[in-house]
């Protein structure tokens, strides 16, 4: 599944809402940018889904909730309004701990914490263009999942920057800094991939 600017044009989410029509499509600083096929790989959805299940008992009863893409998060650089927001991404899976974030065309907002599954196809992307945007929208911790290689990276935001980066076999057990109730147990995610 490879990542391709759809267009030469600066567009906003107003522009977003008449084209994107398929999971993935995104929009950066204005740029536009599609997945062609093919979908997400076995592997790739069911480290997600464990994530999210495992992410979703932790916050039973809690006052956040867990998401996966597709998922519009709006990232406003102001208080533009929507239609003029030029930043739209779908993270693979993410935590909202202020619900008045969400509406009903997704979340206008940051995350609080959020991780990409990286793939051959989509690792550049995430690291290269999205990753500053999670930063400058103030995501308060970004993992980045190696499956291959069986790591991931960790940012944290410290002082309005993500500090450096702490790589963690994925193994164990990773508690979220960014939202401490949720601890994630590799061994699990990992039970179902090959």
């Amino acid at each position: 599944m490879a990542v391709l600017r759809r267009d030469t044009h600066n567009h906003t989410y107003a522009d977003y809402l008449t084209w994107s029509a398929t999971y993935g499509d995104e929009l950066v600083d204005g740029t536009a940018y599609v997945r062609e096929p093919p979908a997400p790989s076995p592997s790739h959805q069911a480290i997600v889904v464990e994530i999210c299940r495992q992410a979703a008992n932790a916050l039973k009863g809690k006052p956040s909730r867990v998401f996966v893409a597709p998922f519009d998060v709006r990232l406003p650089k102001a208080t533009e309004p929507d239609d003029q927001i030029d930043t739209v991404v779908q993270p693979d899976v993410f935590i909202v701990c202020d619900l008045q974030k969400v509406d009903a065309r997704g979340m206008r907002g940051a995350p609080d914490w959020l991780a990409e599954v990286l793939s051959s196809s989509t690792a550049k992307h995430d690291k290269f263009v999205k990753l500053p945007v999670y930063e400058r929208a103030g995501v308060r911790e970004v993992w980045l999942i190696q499956p291959i290689d069986r790591t991931v990276t960790l940012y944290r935001l410290e002082a309005g920057r993500y500090g450096p980066a702490s790589i963690v076999e994925l193994k164990g057990q990773t508690q979220l800094t960014a939202v401490p109730s949720v601890t994630i147990d590799w061994d699990q995610v990992l039970a179902n991939i090959s």
